[in-house]
């Protein structure tokens, strides 16, 4: 197992019955790039259970940071959602993932755009100086069913803007749009549905997405990332990938 090194859980936050977070401990010879995921789990029945899970924490920090549903019954979060400061978790020494800056051409804004769990690559991102170097505007879009899943709302409302490194940057630049379906809320409606009917760019005071101005990135549900594809292709915007930067990247490796 050599690829893999064993870490201790720091804190445990459940934020709701469906929704936990936790820290542990980072190996010093682990480098990641914001937007990467690992591979990360437990040891069950003398094996490590692993499954692929977005760094919610920034690539500078000492520690990692992981954002995870929970799943009934389900053979690792079911057991993870159990875990406590002190116990020992398994994390991979192999960073991958297609949600990086270097996959995006030259932009003026950048469109993060997440449904559950699926903000937290961009967590990530938020906390990194290089992304307010390189464009104007980060809009940060984060779409739930109910109000209670808006996990990290009250830090990026609150905590970011007043962060060390990058509070003056967040405050001048972020723009941070949360929004509910199933539930009265101040934003409501699906991503997809908000940006296709010009709902996003009327309230956030911005232009329609196109693809001269605008990069995005995306991570959520099948049927998020096919839908978001399809109204980005239309308007022009090409996938980007390693090696081929383009106008939008999607994060596949948490669907199925």
């Amino acid at each position: 197992m050599s690829h893999l090194s064993q870490e201790r859980v720091l804190s445990v936050h459940h934020w709701n019955e469906r929704l936990f977070s936790f820290t542990t401990t980072r190996d010093s010879g682990l480098r990641f790039r914001s937007g990467q995921f690992l591979m990360m789990g437990i040891e069950v029945d003398g094996r490590p259970l692993l499954r692929a899970y977005s760094v919610a924490s920034a690539h500078y920090e000492d520690h990692l940071e992981f954002y995870s549903i929970k799943v009934p019954n389900g053979p690792l979060t079911s057991r993870l959602a159990r875990i406590r400061p002190g116990d020992a978790v398994y994390v991979s020494r192999k960073p991958t993932g297609t949600l990086v800056l270097a996959n995006l051409l030259p932009g003026r804004r950048l469109y993060l755009l997440g449904t559950g769990t699926g903000l937290a690559p961009f967590m990530s991102l938020i906390h990194d100086p290089e992304v307010y170097e390189l464009f104007d505007e980060v809009v940060v879009v984060h779409g739930v069913r109910t109000v209670s899943e808006l996990g990290y709302s009250d830090y990026i409302r609150n905590d970011l803007p007043a962060n060390e490194l990058v509070g003056e940057e967040v405050r001048a630049k972020l723009r941070y749009y949360p929004t509910v379906t199933r539930e009265p809320f101040e934003n409501q409606g699906r991503i997809t549905h908000l940006i296709g009917n010009g709902r996003l760019a009327a309230d956030l005071g911005m232009p329609a997405l196109a693809p001269d101005d605008d990069r995005v990135m995306i991570c959520g549900s099948t049927a998020m990332l096919r839908d978001m594809a399809s109204l980005l292709e239309e308007r022009g915007f090409r996938e980007g990938s390693s090696g081929d930067a383009g106008h939008y990247v999607i994060e596949r490796a948490f669907v199925s």
